[in-house]
């Protein structure tokens, strides 16, 4: 799929891979840009974009990503700002890491990991980036239907591109029953919706990121990362927002690759 002039809508894109993600797009002449976040901080990303291009091709909206009525506000809105949307990255995801079971030392009982944090996690890191995805497909979809068009044919330019943000932690965690529950779910929606979303010429695929210089990885702590992260780590660093954006990037512009893509560094996780 050609990025030159496409129209991209991506979550999360304040900072970490959301923004490098735009930022690189963005290099790429994308048409249009839609940043979504839940912080009033995704104008510095949009101010960044457009500084870069000198126009303005990028949008903000801030907003809550599992609120539907906003994501289709988000959709209509592009759509008359900047046209048909056909790239569409949903990286914004949370972590609410602690052990499945545990004692409380003070109290002496075990304590199982709160529901209403699985919920959380679950409806921002799963939930939410499917829909997002769904919504681009189903406007694809209905644009079709009103040429007349019905299964995608390849003589035809491909439509469409969604990239999840999975994670090397769907392969499990300690610590993370929540987060590698969710990005392990995006694998397989991912694999779902691949199978039904290239009938309207849309293809989907999924990033399975290392530990990436993040905020939310940052948020780690040093300590942890120097003793537990960067040890298991080939490259023995982390991985750089850019590097995983330029993976996506690829990923959108080469047909050939579709599933999924794992950007780990060279990462393994002790026992």
């Amino acid at each position: 799929m050609i990025i030159k002039d496409a129209v991209a809508v991506i979550t999360g894109a304040a900072g970490g891979i959301g923004r490098a993600v735009a930022i690189e797009l963005a290099k790429r002449q994308v048409g249009g840009l839609a940043l979504v976040d839940h912080s009033e901080s995704v104008q510095d990303a949009v101010d960044a974009v457009n500084e870069l291009t000198g126009s303005q091709v990028a949008a903000p909206y801030v907003g809550d990503v599992t609120d539907a009525s906003f994501r289709t506000d988000v959709y209509a809105d592009v759509n008359v700002k900047f046209g048909k949307i056909n790239i569409c990255v949903p990286a914004a995801g949370i972590t609410r890491d602690r052990l499945a079971v545990k004692l409380n030392k003070e109290t002496n009982r075990l304590e199982v990991y709160p529901i209403e944090l699985f919920r959380q996690v679950t409806e921002i890191n799963l939930i939410a980036p499917i829909y997002w995805a769904l919504e681009m497909v189903a406007g694809i979809a209905e644009d079709r239907a009103k040429q007349g068009l019905k299964r995608w044919e390849p003589a035809e330019p491909l439509q469409g591109t969604v990239i999840f943000i999975g994670s090397v932690s769907s392969l499990g965690n300690k610590g993370q029953i929540a987060y590698a529950a969710t990005k392990a779910g995006l694998e397989g929606a991912t694999a779902t919706l691949m199978m039904e979303a290239i009938f309207h010429g849309v293809r989907c695929g999924i990033i399975h990121p290392g530990y990436t210089d993040t905020p939310m990885v940052q948020a780690l702590g040093q300590p942890l990362i120097q003793e537990s992260i960067i040890p298991n780590t080939q490259l023995r660093r982390l991985i750089q927002p850019e590097e995983i954006a330029d993976a996506i990037c690829f990923m959108i512009s080469n047909a050939a690759v579709s599933g999924s893509l794992w950007a780990d560094a060279g990462w393994h996780p002790r026992a």
